[in-house]
């Protein structure tokens, strides 16, 4: 790692989703870390830049720090895989999956793995008997997003059409998911081992965007509070989920608990962001693994 004459690392960041902004804070941050551990790395945004110069530059690896679309979706795993490039985290396929939320619920559907009970809406959908099914409140968000872009909590049938409009400006894929009452965790893995679980407590409705990335009145809790056997058990379950979706080398899962300390699995993500604000160098902290040392670990995921 610490050879500054090999070929270069490249990481990949921006590009042209809805998350780009938040893309271009991770891969800044993961460009720093190992220019600071004496690693040959450069960045290239697809956005602005030719991926041709993956070849031209003769790149050794790639670092994926794309989220959303194009990045997190299988599309430029496809491609680095083309070019034969090893690249971070899951492939084509378990990225894909991963990236559409109702696919990832049906594979654990039928896993045997909870899930909340979910629809897709459309246009012609009948509001009153999505929620005469699934009950109130609702989560409605874009089949293929993140950072919860598009979503939002709705409590009656007649904000459904608005909710399912807001979402289809990102996706045409929405779903309407069962809404849980209870406490959101998130468990991050790291080479087939969970990192501590990290409790979120925010002020807002849910976690949405704003908690994440532009206010400060969300609180982390890592210790997450529970104890040793139930954290365990919910670290297994999040192994499960993320190998059910055929992910690999790192990401993070994130899930409720309900009132009666039910686990519901929500989604997972491949491309966890790596921002001062992110949850995998906060339970990575924790675990004694400094941001530096886990963005070379993330790095040895690379592979084809």
């Amino acid at each position: 790692m610490q050879n500054k004459t090999r070929h270069p690392v490249a990481v990949l960041m921006g590009g042209t989703s809805a998350e780009r902004e938040i893309s271009l804070l991770s891969g800044q941050a993961v460009l720093d870390a190992l220019l600071s551990q004496g690693v040959n790395a450069i960045a290239i945004d697809p956005a602005t830049a030719d991926l041709d110069t993956l070849c031209a530059k003769e790149i050794e690896q790639v670092f994926i720090a794309l989220h959303g679309r194009g990045g997190e979706d299988g599309c430029i795993q496809g491609f680095l895989e083309s070019l034969q490039l090893p690249y971070t985290g899951s492939g084509v396929t378990g990225s894909a999956l991963a990236m559409d939320k109702h696919l990832s619920k049906q594979i654990w559907h039928s896993a045997g793995l909870p899930t909340p009970a979910s629809a897709l809406l459309n246009a012609d959908s009948d509001w009153s008997a999505i929620v005469q099914r699934l009950g109130l409140p609702l989560m409605i968000k874009p089949a293929s997003e993140g950072s919860s872009v598009g979503m939002s909590k709705v409590d009656s049938a007649e904000a459904l059409a608005a909710a399912w409009r807001e979402a289809a400006q990102y996706d045409t894929q929405v779903l309407a998911e069962q809404w849980i009452d209870g406490q959101e965790y998130t468990i991050a893995i790291l080479h087939e081992q969970t990192l501590p679980a990290i409790r979120l407590e925010t002020p807002h409705s849910f976690y949405d965007y704003a908690a994440k990335y532009e206010q400060n009145d969300t609180h982390y809790h890592c210790p997450c509070g529970l104890g040793t056997e139930q954290e365990q058990t919910l670290g297994k379950l999040a192994l499960q989920a993320f190998h059910a979706l055929h992910c690999a080398g790192w990401g993070r899962v994130d899930l409720m608990l309900d009132q009666q300390q039910n686990p519901w699995l929500l989604e997972v993500n491949t491309v966890p962001g790596m921002t001062n604000h992110s949850l995998v160098p906060m339970a990575a902290k924790a675990k004694g693994i400094d941001f530096n040392h886990l963005v070379l670990a993330i790095l040895e995921t690379a592979s084809l």
